[in-house]
């Protein structure tokens, strides 16, 4: 019996086109696929890269939200 979670989200799945629906089934896919890569990290490895990004960021290696909009509109 699927849970009330699962009734709704097929209620709006089945209200999508079909390339609604294979985008949602994509972006799903990406979810479960990080999951599974993501689930053998371990927490010092994690907090290491934590740390690195923390680094570049102080060493001024990160891009602005509005230049990265900038970036953006000339894709």
């Amino acid at each position: 019996m699927a849970t009330i979670l699962e009734s709704e989200m097929l209620n709006y799945f089945t209200q999508l086109d079909d390339a609604e629906k294979t985008s949602l089934v994509k972006m799903l896919k990406a979810f479960i696929k990080e999951k599974k890569e993501n689930s053998n990290v371990t927490i010092e490895a994690y907090n290491n890269e934590l740390l690195a990004a923390e680094h570049e960021f102080r060493n001024g290696n990160y891009i602005s939200h509005s230049d990265l909009l900038n970036e953006i509109k000339s894709w």
